[in-house]
């Protein structure tokens, strides 16, 4: 489904970004991969830094392609799938960030300690890989909103 049959469906408003607002998505990508990094973090902690990280660089596509989701509720799911029709991410891609959204539901919500070093750690990779994907995308396709 289209960007545009989700706007019409209610589920996403359109929306004119500027500069100042990818830089700020950005600046608030890079703090949250930085303090992932913080030696001493639990697992669950640096797994909700990265995943933190990872939205808002979609978050940043999604506003550079015209858009922000317009519910509460659902609003990540949405934003992680907004990827395949933003930046065209791939279907693993796509899945492996909603499992990573699942189990930092569970850590945020429900129960400490479910988040491994290594989950901590391929969230933390993800991230990386996405802020840069995003970035690249932007350049290419929406180079106005780009500060220079």
């Amino acid at each position: 489904m289209s960007l545009q049959n989700w706007l019409r469906n209610g589920w996403l408003t359109e929306h004119e970004t500027s500069p100042q607002e990818i830089a700020d998505l950005f600046a608030v990508v890079d703090r949250d991969l930085a303090d992932a990094q913080v030696a001493g973090l639990s697992p669950d902690t640096r797994l909700r830094l990265a995943y933190n990280a990872a939205l808002q660089a979609a978050t940043a596509a999604l506003a550079a392609s015209g858009y922000r989701v317009a519910r509460r509720e659902r609003h990540h799911y949405l934003t992680i799938e907004s990827l395949a029709d933003t930046i065209g991410a791939d279907s693993d891609l796509i899945t492996r960030f909603d499992k990573f959204r699942k189990k930092r539901n569970i850590g945020d919500y429900e129960r400490v300690g479910m988040v491994s070093d290594q989950e901590a750690d391929e969230m933390f990779d993800l991230a990386c890989a996405l802020r840069r994907s995003v970035e690249k995308w932007i350049a290419v396709n929406h180079p106005e909103v780009l500060e220079r």
